[in-house]
């Protein structure tokens, strides 16, 4: 047998059985590429053991977290990728200095997340859970006290105008919202383009019926949901979380709703997870609650999956892939050797 590149997969991609739960992944991608050795790491804690490190040419990520501890013991390792946008459970500096590209998959998650943003809109709206449970209950006549919210002519406000939100106000167009969102980084005419107003984000939290989290998890957006701005929003509005539980102070969340400061939530992200059983979420009756998974589909598992295994054979072939994060590794000595090792002995 000759050189191996090895690739690996994080455990949790596997049911307890054995089966990868994402459905199609890609996998058979791999098959009859010569020298490439694909396997799933062993179980283990949401922070890898360094000790699984060795001999990894590229791996695999949905949960667990990369930390540097993991990466310096890692010398081969060129490549983390993440199936998702999210890249906050990686040491981006560590990443770096070990000569690791980062990337992310934004066309496997695109759709998925608008529609998960869609169906929180619309299900908040027509209060499907209370209908759900109140019909369960046999409380049918009950229905009258759960008349739905206006969706048309409402405003649309989303915090972060990437991808992701653009897609949304693009499947929300039918039911002709205003569109506000903050982004103090995108482009002014991508916000044009999709008929989206730039705010501040005090107008934001305002103005916005419906208020989508959708940026990434940073030191500048941690919290950024806090008290002071949910005391800025009407009564009758509601907030959707599916970015990042820290994104939004979820202690000053709850009061909010238990208040009636704002009337709904819809929350597929919670600032720990799992969430503690004795989250007081759990006991209101105003919110939606997923366990960050609300986006997992389908066509989320061929989107992400096919997005990663490009960028492991991107690397294997001795190319920079696509949506590297850190694009401070792309020129450094460690990462350009590695490269061109890969290149040498598997390149086109």
């Amino acid at each position: 047998m000759g050189e191996q590149f090895r690739v690996r997969y994080t455990s949790d991609f596997l049911t307890s059985d054995g089966r990868v739960g994402w459905g199609d992944i890609g996998l058979s991608r791999f098959d009859g590429i010569e020298g490439v050795d694909v396997s799933f790491l062993p179980p283990g804690d949401l922070s890898l053991d360094p000790s699984l490190a060795a001999g990894v040419d590229a791996l695999a990520v949905l949960a667990p977290r990369i930390t540097a501890a993991f990466l310096d013991n890692a010398p081969q390792l060129a490549l983390v990728a993440r199936f998702g946008v999210g890249y906050d459970s990686v040491d981006l500096e560590a990443c770096t200095r070990n000569g690791v590209a980062a990337t992310i998959t934004p066309p496997g998650v695109r759709r998925s997340m608008a529609a998960t943003g869609v169906t929180f809109i619309l299900s908040l709206a027509h209060r499907v859970v209370e209908k759900d449970r109140i019909t369960r209950a046999g409380e049918w006549s009950k229905k009258l006290d759960y008349m739905g919210y206006q969706v048309t002519g409402r405003t649309l406000g989303t915090i972060g105008l990437g991808n992701i939100a653009r897609d949304l106000f693009h499947l929300m167009a039918p039911w002709d919202m205003r569109r506000i969102a903050y982004d103090p980084y995108i482009d002014p005419t991508l916000a044009a383009a999709s008929d989206v107003a730039l705010v501040d984000l005090e107008t934001l939290f305002r103005e916005s019926d419906y208020l989508v989290v959708l940026c990434n998890l940073t030191d500048e957006t941690r919290h950024l949901v806090n008290r002071e701005r949910l005391a800025l929003m009407k009564p009758t509005a509601s907030l959707i979380s599916i970015a990042r539980g820290p994104i939004v102070d979820e202690a000053a969340l709850v009061d909010a709703l238990r208040s009636g400061q704002i009337r709904a939530a819809g929350i597929d992200v919670f600032e720990q997870e799992p969430p503690a059983p004795d989250n007081p979420l759990f006991t209101l009756d105003n919110v939606i609650l997923a366990p960050h998974a609300l986006a997992w589909t389908e066509e989320a598992a061929m989107g992400n999956g096919g997005c990663v295994i490009d960028a492991i054979l991107d690397i294997r072939a001795g190319r920079v892939p696509d949506y590297v994060v850190n694009k401070a590794v792309i020129e450094s000595p460690k990462f350009q050797e590695k490269l061109s090792r890969y290149r040498s002995t598997w390149g086109e």
